[in-house]
């Protein structure tokens, strides 16, 4: 049994699933929280374990953690609260905002082919220097000199680095403040707890570290995907991954942590994640109904050349589809987006609900993995029709 068991408030009706998520911390030395809002109000807002390596500091409703992918959808809200006040236009190239990013056939990339991941650009073709992503002008100049893997719009491939960058790029060229400073101005200040692109140095210590699952096995999309990026070390699925390898390590240090990496390095924690998917549903602080619905609305749906299964995608965000480890809920309508190792954050529009975990102990699952699959499982089969 973990050293510091679950703290937090759980509604009556929910209480299933505050014993499902004992029990999964339970098994293993982890750090985790989970949050439920339903209908504007959190039902479930409850956190165990340990946020530290020596397990000596225990788990608080304001941990955040790197929540790493699961952080794009918030990017793309960004991007879309833009397009809204009419500062940016999904069907308008890139190169309009940012004339240098024409170069190397670039110039026909839209705004909406980068947030639905149908850009071509999933990867620096050439070898990348580890401390180049903690350098915000060199992330720019190699940008700007790379060039697509495919004719974009002809195919889908997720971009799991540069799909931030350059959304990110967009957010600074027409509002004149770089990405961080604007989503906290903006987005941020209307959140349940906070959520970082660029952790300010003084919180870095009450950070969660991040670590392998001890004894976690290999799920199959893992397997897939391990398999692709060993069959061609300089294809595109290797590199999108590898290129440059401080995308793989170091995330537990202050250059990664103070970094605006926004595809990758959001840090949060549950209950902030959980609320800016409840307002995504509910009203329009966040987003007004005039863009609203394209969280959810499909914009792509393929074979998904880098992620090696099928997948479908709106403007920044996952759509939930068959498949144990792409299922948010029962609803098809439900969008969201995973993060590495298990953090994941989801809204449910017809059962009006929306979802977060977070954990520092990072299972060896491509999407939604095992103990999500669990907690969802208990909401909608115990809790929700219960």
């Amino acid at each position: 049994m973990t050293a510091f068991p679950r703290q937090g408030q759980v509604d009556p009706a929910f209480a299933p699933l505050a014993d499902r998520f004992d029990q999964l911390i339970s098994q293993t030395p982890q750090g985790a929280a989970l949050c439920v809002y339903q209908s504007g109000r959190p039902v479930v807002n409850i956190w165990a374990g340990a946020r530290d390596k020596a397990a000596t500091q225990p788990w608080q409703e304001t941990t955040q953690v790197n929540i790493f992918s699961a952080g794009k959808p918030l990017v793309a809200v960004a991007v879309l609260r833009l397009v809204a006040e009419g500062k940016l236009t999904l069907d308008a190239p890139v190169a309009h905002y940012w004339p240098a990013f024409a170069a190397g056939g670039k110039a026909g990339i839209t705004v909406r082919q980068v947030l639905s991941h149908r850009s071509g650009l999933c990867a620096f073709h050439g070898r990348v220097p580890d401390a180049a992503i903690f350098d915000p002008e060199q992330v720019r100049a190699l940008l700007e000199q790379e060039s697509p893997w495919w004719v974009p719009g002809s195919d889908q491939g997720y971009s799991p680095i540069l799909y931030g960058w350059i959304l990110a790029e967009l957010v600074r060229r027409v509002t004149g403040t770089g990405f961080n400073d604007w989503f906290q101005q903006h987005i941020g200040v209307h959140l349940d707890g906070a959520v970082d692109f660029g952790v300010p140095a003084e919180r870095q210590s009450l950070l969660a570290d991040v670590a392998a699952m001890k004894g976690a096995k290999a799920e199959a999309g893992v397997i897939r995907l391990g398999q692709a990026m060993k069959a061609d070390a300089q294809g595109v699925v290797n590199k999108a991954f590898t290129n440059p390898m401080s995308l793989m390590v170091g995330t537990n240090g202050n250059a990664w942590r103070s970094a605006e990496i926004p595809a990758a390095n959001g840090h949060a924690s549950a209950r902030a994640l959980a609320s800016a998917y409840d307002q995504l549903l509910r009203d329009d602080v966040l987003l007004p109904a005039s863009v609203r619905e394209l969280c959810w609305q499909l914009q792509s749906e393929a074979d998904d050349r880098i992620l090696q299964t099928p997948m479908r995608f709106s403007c920044g965000f996952m759509l939930s589809q068959a498949g144990e480890d792409k299922a948010l809920g029962v609803n098809h309508q439900s969008f969201g987006h995973a993060g590495a190792g298990g953090c994941l954050g989801f809204a449910d529009p017809v059962a009006g609900i929306s979802y977060a975990f977070v954990s520092n102990q990072m299972a060896q699952s491509l999407l939604i993995d095992a103990r999500n699959r669990a907690l969802i499982d208990c909401l909608y089969q115990e809790c929700l029709e219960g």
